[in-house]
């Protein structure tokens, strides 16, 4: 046994405590406030304001990490939202980031999960502002990807997924690019109003006599060509044969219908291909039906649309119509990448349009092959804020749209690369009643998206436009308002608990969207109105109801009182809505060069063509455009190749 002095005891201990606190350091490294990570462990909750209510949200991260996000209540609309509620929450875990771009027709969703997370996340200790910075997503390129198939769609809003069906109904391989994180594109956000003649529903209505001369006006015109002439006759002798049967239901036909979209464009437009919607939006009622869209039994008047031929599809938005597309593409074997941005069209040896390069959010570089052609439907530009004053320096920078955010004219900029012709880009049409601030158009308190039992007035109190005038008057006139604003108003027998987007009526009136009132002189009061403007506002066109006749503007579009309370005022203002121009396509959907000459291998549709709507679309013919052209692409790009 060895015996220490106490001098050698202390300096054995020193020795064993420094190799204590060295293997302690070892097992267990200081750690220095730089390398606490980024966010404290744990499971977070926040909330915020989605489009119908508090969306609520759980967070779950370690140090460095977030682990998983979950949507634990919403009020958010089914169908339109549902992208945004998949997506939001695995893109913020895939990329560990907060600047995730909103989905495609759910922006208010989109930007309310983001918000809650946010909120979530501030409780964690996270650096906000360093979340929010952009997401670098770019690789090296590596080896090109290779795709092919018989037909290859650019977009995958209604057109493109009009155009898939129709092109897989002829037997074709079909692949769809669409750059967003979701189908859908403008049209899912839009109303689900489809302009066409119908035989069937319109005759369960009645027409006033004296609107026959509204419809003879058309056939008095100077014409302007032989189509113009040919469809003036035509008409005349539809009028004649009505008339003759001591017919009292609502007249159309596709002539009227073509007529009426030509003057309601300034006779800009190109009438071989308004002849072409006209007739093919009344023969695809039938097709849509059969693939799954459910057309309500009303026929309206929506705004701008000045005839009583708007069908509203039996959904929220545009989901009625993208969702049985959709699905019919699914069933069928379609292809449909998204977040995939088409960046060029490649021609072959013969000048022939066949690949399309494209890059995916990593800039993995692809190239799709469509050996029967290649079909262009990305949409219009109004969300290209550079494009757009190139052509109309009278929209400023600052104002919203109504549109999707991917409505940035990629397709147009790629066509016109080869040479594609364009037609009509100064036409940009701003939508009169959409959401002040936003540009949305939802947040309405009627169920129907038409006009007929609604009257529009300022803020005080008094109507200022007939309300079923063309969508540029109707803007010019909003605008000389006070505060550029106006006020949807209507009674309750048009309001059902959710709105034609699916919002619940009561939560917006919560939120301040929608104002309620048991009388109108409640409604006068919250509106900050003269007392008295709004009933006698209402109450002369009420008497104009009754007699068929308004005195003051002379609207022509009546239906039912105003005069079951409660009563609803919705807060509306102009939006930028529809670019009218686009690439000069002929009545097959073929695109033309900039001499009028067939592209080879190259089709478009939908909002990405110019020359159908002229300078002014008329309301509800958007979504005739994009079923019937993307119809036709389909079709033609199968027929040119057999």
């Amino acid at each position: 046994m060895i015996k220490l002095d106490k001098r050698a005891l202390a300096m054995l201990l020193a020795v064993l405590m420094i190799i204590s606190v060295t293997a302690c350091s070892q097992q267990t490294p200081t750690v220095t406030p730089e390398e606490k990570g980024i966010f404290t462990p744990g499971t977070y909750t926040g909330e915020a304001n989605g489009l119908n209510g508090l969306i609520k949200v759980e967070v779950k991260v370690d140090a460095n990490k977030i682990l998983e996000v979950k949507i634990l209540e919403h009020k958010e609309s089914p169908g339109i939202s549902d992208n945004a509620i998949r997506n939001i929450p695995e893109s913020i875990v895939e990329y560990q980031s907060l600047n995730i771009d909103t989905v495609s027709g759910a922006t208010y969703s989109s930007n309310g999960i983001l918000e809650a997370v946010k909120n979530a996340l501030s409780s964690s200790g996270a650096n906000i502002e360093e979340l929010m910075k952009e997401i670098d997503v770019s690789s090296k390129p590596g080896e090109t990807i290779n795709k092919s198939a018989d037909v290859v769609i650019i977009g995958g809003g209604g057109a493109g997924l009009a155009a898939a069906v129709s092109a897989l109904q002829n037997d074709a391989k079909v692949i769809v690019l669409e750059k967003m994180p979701s189908v859908g594109g403008s049209t899912i956000m839009a109303g689900g109003q489809y302009n066409a003649v119908d035989d069937i529903r319109q005759h369960a209505y009645e027409m006033r006599p004296e609107l026959i001369s509204e419809i003879e006006s058309y056939t008095k015109q100077e014409p302007v060509n032989d189509t113009h002439k040919r469809l003036m006759d035509e008409l005349a002798s539809q009028i004649e044969e009505y008339k003759a049967n001591g017919s009292t239901y609502v007249f159309d036909s596709p002539q009227f219908h073509a007529l009426q979209a030509f003057r309601g464009g300034d006779q800009v437009g190109n009438l071989e291909l308004i002849e072409t919607l006209t007739k093919g939006a009344e023969e695809s009622i039938g097709w849509l039906e059969n693939l799954g869209v459910d057309f309500r039994d009303e026929i309206a008047t929506v705004t701008g649309a000045l005839w009583q031929r708007t069908h509203q599809i039996d959904a929220p938005a545009g989901t009625g119509l993208v969702e049985p597309l959709y699905n019919r593409c699914v069933d069928l074997g379609v292809e449909i990448i998204t977040n995939m941005k088409a960046e060029s069209l490649v021609k072959d040896e013969s000048g022939r349009v066949v690949t399309v390069k494209a890059v995916d959010v990593f800039g993995s570089p692809y190239e799709f092959t469509g050996s029967k052609g290649i079909i262009v439907e990305t949409g219009g530009f109004s969300n290209n804020k550079e494009l757009r004053a190139k052509y109309n320096p009278s929209l400023t920078s600052d104002m919203v749209s109504t549109n999707q955010p991917g409505a940035t004219g990629d397709g147009i900029i790629m066509a016109t690369e080869i040479g594609a012709g364009t037609t009509g880009m100064e036409y940009i049409q701003v939508y009169p009643l959409a959401t002040p601030g936003t540009g949305a158009l939802q947040g309405r308190a009627r169920k129907m998206s038409g006009l007929d039992d609604v009257i529009v007035v300022n803020k005080e109190g008094s109507r200022f436009i007939n309300e079923d005038a063309r969508r540029d008057d109707f803007v010019a006139a909003i605008k000389e308002q006070t505060d550029s604003i106006c006020f949807d108003i209507n009674d309750s027998t048009i309001v059902e608990e959710r709105n034609s987007f699916n919002e619940n009526v009561e939560t917006l009136v919560k939120l301040g969207r929608i104002y309620k009132g048991d009388t109108l002189a409640d409604l006068e009061k919250q509106l900050g109105m003269p007392a008295g403007s709004l009933e006698k506002t209402v109450a002369e066109y009420n008497v104009m109801v009754e007699n068929k006749n308004d005195t003051v503007f002379g609207r022509k579009l009546f239906a039912h009182k105003i005069e079951v309370g409660p009563f609803y005022a919705t807060p509306r203002a102009p939006s930028i809505h529809h670019t009218m121009g686009g690439l000069l396509i002929d009545p097959d959907a073929h695109v033309l060069d900039v001499n009028g000459q067939i592209i080879q291998g190259l089709y478009a549709a939908g909002e990405v063509t110019g020359g159908i709507h002229g300078s002014n679309r008329l309301g509800g013919n958007a979504t005739a455009d994009v079923t019937t052209f993307g119809r036709i692409a389909g079709n033609s790009i199968i027929n040119d190749n057999n």
